[in-house]
């Protein structure tokens, strides 16, 4: 399998912003590129046949373009492993309530365009017992209202800072949701040994490198890959580009070098 986050295709796609978000109900409108619809055959001539797709990289929420989607994925026989849904706090002081609503709206999506996952961010508070809990519960229960796709968070933002908060939230889950974990949002001295403390729970990867001035930190990266090796992982490496080299496609197949060599 070969797998990409259309997180890395910004520029392929166009240039967007963050789109539909609790508080705002628009999506973003990309700046060119190639259109949605368009973009399962260019995967698959660029050999991928496993994607996973940012929310606000949807154009509409129409259900006639939703099955259009899903009908072009089909077609070029790519899987969406994931919908990303990039926005929403479970944990919000004030609006938690508003937030899990916009979440599920975004869940219903998912289905609809034949995703077997879709991530949820677990919450941008600072990390308390209390917040744990209640995010494991908030996320137990949309697993439970929709059942048609897997929900999994991820180690994001303020609420997950290192393992130990995500096993709280998994646990408080009940087992009713997965994990998928980027090798990337974690940095400082014990980095590796934070991803290696969750990785056995992973079964979706955000498989992140870090890019400066073009080039790759193959080093950091092939490290964070191997505490995935180590736990014999064998779910999707979707690979993830955000530096500075417009050539996504190019760096996206230096990425995938990496991956190979790794799991060689």
């Amino acid at each position: 399998m070969k797998a990409v986050s259309t997180w890395s295709l910004h520029r392929t796609l166009g240039s967007y912003n963050s789109g539909d978000s609790p508080t705002n109900a628009a999506l973003a409108a990309p700046n060119g590129g190639v259109p949605l619809l368009e973009l399962p055959v260019q995967l698959r001539s660029h050999g991928y046949d496993t994607v996973q797709l940012v929310h606000f990289h949807l154009p509409t929420r129409d259900p006639h373009y939703l099955a259009e989607l899903r009908s072009a994925l089909a077609d070029s026989d790519v899987t969406l492993d994931a919908v990303l849904v990039d926005d929403g706090d479970l944990t919000h002081p004030t609006d938690a309530d508003e937030h899990e609503n916009w979440i599920a709206g975004w869940l219903d999506d998912s289905a609809a365009l034949g995703a077997k996952r879709a991530r949820v961010i677990a919450g941008k508070q600072a990390p308390t017992a209390a917040l744990l809990a209640d995010s494991g519960r908030r996320l137990g229960k949309l697993a439970d209202e929709h059942g048609d796709v897997r929900i999994v968070t991820e180690n994001w933002f303020a609420l997950t800072p290192g393992a130990a908060e995500v096993h709280a939230v998994l646990d408080a889950a009940d087992g009713r949701i997965g994990f998928l974990i980027d090798l990337g949002n974690w940095r400082g001295p014990d980095k590796y040994e934070q991803l290696a403390g969750v990785a056995a729970r992973a079964e979706t990867c955000h498989a992140k490198c870090h890019f400066t001035n073009g080039s790759p930190d193959s080093d950091d990266y092939a490290k964070s890959l191997e505490t995935l090796h180590q736990v014999d992982y064998t779910g999707p490496l979707a690979l993830i580009y955000d530096g500075d080299n417009d050539d996504e496609w190019e760096c996206l197949t230096r990425e995938h070098e990496i991956t190979q060599r790794v799991f060689a």
